[in-house]
Order: structure tokens, then sequence, then C-alpha cells
């Protein structure tokens, strides 16, 4: 058992506020009941000149991560400073071609989550059955099931599949969000799992569906830049905080029964 020391003092001021938002995204995750055990990843990209990038330890669960415990990384998923933590580098290959191809997607969420998995399994993907669809589908990829992502060969196609969108369901497999940030990040998600959610019980009802008219996709951008005044996951970020703050804080700090094998 290795204890977590602060690492507060021994980082710049910019790199301590991501791993603090890093790691509140791994709790909201843990909170919102997307998470995998300790299989998925968020990975947030440390600012400088160097391509270095903050991820879980290994083992830990979502809901134990803080600050301090999360592990620096270069694009191929080896630890570029000293830390008593493993890190999963297969994991990190989907991470490694999206934050290395675009440079706007500092922060890349995996999930998953039992609804993301179930309607990346269906043919027709997402459907355009809510206003939360119309928001996935106006930014949406599909990446079909190469197998678990442990071959470098695949991470062009991957790329080429996202292109320039925010969305990325990972057929058989889950969801995938990029962001500017992990408060950007994690409303994506937020939005995609509620999609798939909705998805999931409104083919379950058995009743004849009502999609929405495609060309309402079209200005979807732009009105939810309106609705969220151009802030996107900034404008949620703070009440998110205060929430986990009540539900599971800690994630700032650490605290001596934080603890990873």
């Amino acid at each position: 058992m290795t204890a977590i020391t602060s690492l507060k003092d021994q980082v710049s001021p910019e790199e301590w506020q991501l791993r603090v938002d890093l790691a509140a995204a791994y709790r909201l995750v843990a909170l919102y009941g997307w998470d995998d055990l300790v299989f998925t990843h968020i990975s947030a990209r440390v600012p400088g000149p160097e391509h270095h990038f903050l991820i879980n330890p290994y083992g830990m669960m979502f809901e134990e991560i803080t600050a301090s415990s999360l592990v620096k990384i270069d694009l191929n998923g080896e630890k570029v400073e000293d830390s008593p933590y493993p890190v999963n580098p297969a994991g990190f290959t989907i991470h490694s071609a999206i934050h290395e191809a675009r440079e706007d997607a500092h922060c890349v969420m995996h999930t998953h989550s039992l609804n993301g998995v179930a309607v990346s399994a269906q043919r027709d993907g997402v459907l355009a059955l809510s206003q939360q669809a119309t928001l996935i589908l106006a930014s949406l990829g599909y990446h079909d099931y190469e197998g678990i992502a442990l071959n470098d060969d695949e991470k062009p196609r991957l790329v080429a599949n996202l292109a320039d969108n925010t969305f990325l369901m990972l057929r058989n497999h889950g969801l995938l969000t990029v962001g500017n940030n992990p408060a950007d990040a994690f409303l994506a998600m937020y939005i995609f799992e509620a999609t798939c959610m909705i998805q999931v019980r409104a083919l379950a009802g058995n009743r004849e569906l009502t999609p929405i008219d495609p060309t309402i996709v079209d200005g979807v951008k732009e009105a939810a830049r309106i609705v969220t005044k151009g802030m996107f996951g900034g404008l949620a970020w703070p009440g998110l905080l205060r929430k986990l703050d009540r539900q599971n804080p800690g994630y700032g700090v650490c605290q001596q029964r934080c603890r990873v094998h």
C-alpha cells in the first residue's frame, strides 16, 4: 500500500487546477454511474509545449481519485515523472490517437456505460428521438469495433471517424467525447449518455415513435451556444463541483485514507 502525497507545491498552478478539475470529472463519472470499475479513462493535456497528459492510476476506483494521484504520461502512455502508481498503456491507445491528431481535444473522456454500449450495439446508432439526440447528431462520428484497443494500426481509422466532431460512438464498445477542458468533455458525455438512456427506454416502450425532423439538427450547434451562453461545460461545472463537494469531497486534496496498491 502506497500513501498519496500532495503534489500541489510541486507543479505549476495551471497544472494543479487541471488536476483538480480532472479528478472531479473522474468522481462525477462515478457519481452518475458511468464508470466501469477501473477500466476506462479520462485524459487531459497538461499546459505547456510538451505533449504530456494526466490519467488515472490503474487500479484506483474513479470515486477515489485525487488531484495528486493522477499520473503524468506521454503520447505513448509512459510515465514521464516519478509516480508510485501504475498506468495502463494499452488503454491509452484511443486517447493518444485523438490527442495527437486534435489540438483542440485537451480532454478526452471514454465510458463503457450500459446505456451507451446498448445503443452502440444497435445498427442504426443514435436516433433522432429527443432534444438531447439532436445535439449529438449535430457532431457525431462512428467507429467500428476492432477488438480491445491495443494496436496502433487502429489509430488512423479512429481519428478519421472522429474527424472534427465532439462525439464518437465506438460500436459495440461505448461512448467518447472530447472537449477543451474536463468541464466541456463531461457535459458532452452527460448529454450523450442521456441520449442513449432515452433511446433505450423509448425503444423498450413498444410504441410507435415520433422522430425529429432532420432539418432541425442543422441549427442545433448555434442554439446550444446560445443556451449555454458560449460557456458550454463551464456553465454547469461550478454547480457540479458543489454537488460533488456535498457527496464525495476530497478530490482536490490528499487524504491519508486514499491509498493504492
